[in-house]
């Protein structure tokens, strides 16, 4: 892995294929390694980008369509994508770049308990969560304690995450998103996309419900992981990459 202060990449740049992977709040480029690491090992050419307002990086807006924009230099000069990933508030920035997408090439996006649909006691919820989580940071040993599926180096980059961002940034992002609305980016899908949506389990705390998937949109599909909280990525690497076309040597 290679870090940079705005991306994380993973792989060779020359590979035939390339992920784009999109963090959630108080999350990290780094916050990916896990999934990247698996992705680099099939023959991907991984980036995943730092959000404004994360690890150190400053803004003054912070709207989903502007962290979505901010992301525009990723896609310069035809720049594509095989398969992009979105967690959480990456979910619905990840809606927002669907705009910059190929006509002409496949794409599979992955929607890790996306933030499609929150009520306004929600947003106040979450907010207060978060602010707490930063002005009282926790070392990557009581994140373990907390969650026994992670690992230690992904309890770790969560425990980095949260401390690379400012508790500014995470009043801005609910404020500037109110109200928090973007399941109607879903029903615009352009035919070369393919869009899977991985919702939580809501006995563990999802975000995503199925009532804010359309059910009649084509090439769109939704499932819910039951027994898998919100951080699907640290939970269950494998369902994740079991939604990833990917090639097989032929016997």
């Amino acid at each position: 892995m290679s870090t940079s202060i705005s991306a994380s990449q993973w792989g060779s740049p020359t590979a035939s294929r390339r992920a784009l992977l999109i963090h959630g709040l108080t999350m990290s480029s780094q916050s990916w390694e896990g999934v990247a690491q698996l992705l680099a090992t099939e023959g991907f050419f991984v980036v995943a980008p730092n959000l404004l307002g994360h690890a150190w990086r400053r803004g003054t807006d912070y709207r989903v369509s502007t962290l979505a924009e901010d992301l525009r230099p990723y896609f310069v000069m035809d720049t594509s994508y095989d398969v992009i990933i979105g967690h959480s508030l990456g979910g619905a920035v990840t809606l927002s770049l669907l705009p910059f997408l190929s006509n002409t090439k496949e794409t599979t996006v992955i929607l890790l308990d996306p933030a499609l649909e929150l009520t306004k006691e929600i947003v106040d919820k979450y907010e207060n969560w978060f602010l707490k989580e930063i002005a009282n940071l926790r070392t990557a040993d009581d994140h373990m304690a907390e969650n026994p599926a992670w690992s230690r180096g992904d309890s770790t980059l969560r425990a980095l995450g949260i401390s690379m961002c400012d508790h500014t940034v995470v009043k801005r992002i609910f404020e500037h998103n109110r109200p928090w609305s973007f399941s109607g980016l879903l029903k615009n899908i352009s035919p070369q996309v393919n869009i899977t949506v991985l919702a939580s389990d809501p006995a563990l705390g999802a975000i995503c419900h199925l009532e804010h998937v359309p059910c009649d949109v084509a090439r769109l599909h939704a499932k819910v992981l039951i027994g898998i909280g919100h951080w699907i990525q640290y939970e269950s690497l494998n369902i994740i990459m079991s939604e990833i076309p990917l090639r097989r040597a032929k016997l």
